[in-house]
């Protein structure tokens, strides 16, 4: 199997107890997986896209984590998602977005 070259997690609130209940998942976090794996199918960024539990950052979401560049974004829309991965085709960050340094 070859590794993709990014994993892209969006948080979707799930709990201990799994329930996806929190700011993300109420604020389109599911809604945002499929939108991601489109938009990177579009522009040919090899990526695996998925959810995580709650990333602890509720304030700052919705929150969309990328690895291997350790790029944390909170607020995300799909206005932000475009503008994300516009950047990451240039191997850039959007640092207005970014939430943890």
């Amino acid at each position: 199997m070859k590794k993709p070259d990014y994993l892209i997690l969006v948080c979707n609130s799930y709990r201990v107890a799994g329930d996806a209940q929190g700011y993300c998942n109420k604020n389109g976090g599911a809604d945002f997986i499929q939108y991601i794996a489109e938009e990177c199918a579009d522009r040919d960024i090899d990526a695996a896209v998925t959810s995580t539990a709650c990333l602890n950052v509720c304030a700052q979401g919705p929150v969309m984590v990328i690895q291997p560049n350790n790029l944390w974004y909170g607020g995300i829309t799909e206005d932000r998602i475009d503008e994300i991965l516009d950047a990451l085709e240039d191997d850039e960050a959007v640092e207005e977005y970014l939430i943890a340094d």
